[in-house]
């Protein structure tokens, strides 16, 4: 008698327990700076082991692309900010999407690309400049190969593009940010695309501790706080987040756009410094954000609005700068186990690839970008897209919670 396959039981097990939660679609971020990760093809059998059937990636990797062929996991695939002023060029904009994105079709479900990520925050004028220009160049190559219908362009924002969080109810973009994202939205609502926000209720928490409730941030059972304009009540910091984006974007005209959180997680170990970094909290968030997913849940301003949420990420990634958190927000280590335990047997993924690095591994020509990781993707260690100092980002976070009264008394601001 054949032995049963234990990779395969695992999967099984593993796709029971999660079934529950993923009722409604789950995005999961599949980023690949790392030397260790399994072979793409390898990848499937998890991605589908936890519901996820949604995937962004930071590059347009083809090994990827091929690997998901026929999945009906739907794509978001990404041009790095390092190539928005070549975007801007018709010429190449349009090779770009010929080769990376109309090459996969209709095989692989490529459904959006994202130009950028979180350029808004790196306060690089050059940068903003090109953005715009660039996801219009992106579209119009869309539109010349008859794809638009199909696949839209965006780019993904940090929640640092707010001049003020809370209440959420008073959600406002920065004042020297207004025009850009104004311009930016209006794109979104001609062309039908999202608005994408990458959202951390870590970071608040890793800010101070003593200050922000553990159980606010990780979903779990709390007093939580009433919003006094609203007077919508809130139990979790990362709705609040959401619906201070939906103000912001009503403050600007702008109240029926459609938002995704494109990037958020939970790292389940870090450096000494960085609190809260520990496996039983990654669990905790991710696990109960997936049960809010599949419940079909939505803010306490957009009650009747499914979540569009990509958890990050998929794995651990070993060569990412930054703190030791930065390595560990993966729901899986590169064999393909759990970073965490969630009470079923591990997942073993049996071949790795070694020489990726987080580039795609293609042969671009020389007037095309390849389809290679974004720099703006390095580090996710402030919501700025940038390094903060500690006041700075002591300032942010509170704000964001309610916490300014503590620290105008503490800072005298």
């Amino acid at each position: 008698m054949m032995e049963p396959n234990p990779i395969s039981s695992s999967l099984l097990l593993f796709l029971l327990f999660f079934t529950p939660t993923m009722v409604a679609p789950l995005g999961i971020n599949y980023g690949q700076i790392a030397n260790n990760l399994p072979l793409p093809e390898n990848v499937v059998p998890l991605v589908k082991s936890i519901g996820a059937t949604r995937i962004k990636l930071y590059d347009a990797d083809p090994h990827v692309l091929k690997a998901f062929a026929n999945t009906g996991v739907e794509f978001i695939v990404s041009l790095g900010n390092e190539y928005l002023s070549k975007m801007k060029d018709p010429s190449k904009a349009q090779s770009w999407v010929k080769n990376n994105v109309q090459a996969y079709l209709p095989a692989t479900k490529i459904t959006c690309i994202a130009v950028g990520n979180e350029v808004l925050t790196f306060n690089d004028t050059i940068l903003t400049d090109n953005l715009l220009p660039a996801m219009q160049s992106v579209h119009t190559a869309l539109v010349n190969l008859k794809l638009d219908k199909q696949v839209t362009v965006t780019t993904a924002h940090s929640l640092a593009i707010l001049q003020t969080s809370y209440p959420p109810s008073a959600g406002a973009f920065r004042r020297d940010l207004v025009n850009c994202v104004t311009q930016i939205v209006d794109f979104h609502c001609k062309t039908g695309s999202p608005f994408l926000i990458n959202a951390y209720p870590y970071f608040a928490y890793k800010g101070n501790p003593k200050q922000v409730s553990l159980d606010f941030v990780l979903f779990q059972p709390n007093s939580g706080i009433v919003d006094p304009e609203s007077n919508l009540h809130y139990d979790n910091m990362l709705f609040a987040q959401i619906d201070a984006v939906h103000s912001a974007l009503a403050s600007i005209g702008y109240k029926n756009v459609c938002v995704q959180i494109s990037e958020t997680g939970w790292p389940s170990k870090g450096d000494a410094d960085e609190a809260g970094a520990t496996p039983e909290n990654a669990r905790k968030y991710n696990c109960n954000l997936m049960k809010l997913i599949g419940q079909k849940k939505g803010t306490p301003m957009r009650p009747n609005s499914d979540l569009n949420i990509y958890v990050f990420a998929l794995f651990n990634e070993n060569l990412k700068p930054g703190p030791g958190s930065e390595r560990n927000y993966g729901l899986f280590k590169p064999d393909g186990s759990q970073a965490y335990p969630l009470g079923v047997p591990a997942i073993n993924a049996v071949s790795t690839n070694s020489s990726n690095s987080g580039g795609s591994g293609s042969t671009p020509s020389a007037s095309v970008p390849p389809a290679s990781s974004s720099s703006g993707y390095l580090a996710i260690t402030s919501d700025s897209g940038t390094s903060l100092s500690p006041c700075k980002t002591l300032l942010l976070y509170f704000v964001s919670f309610g916490l300014w009264k503590k620290l105008d008394d503490y800072y005298h601001l």
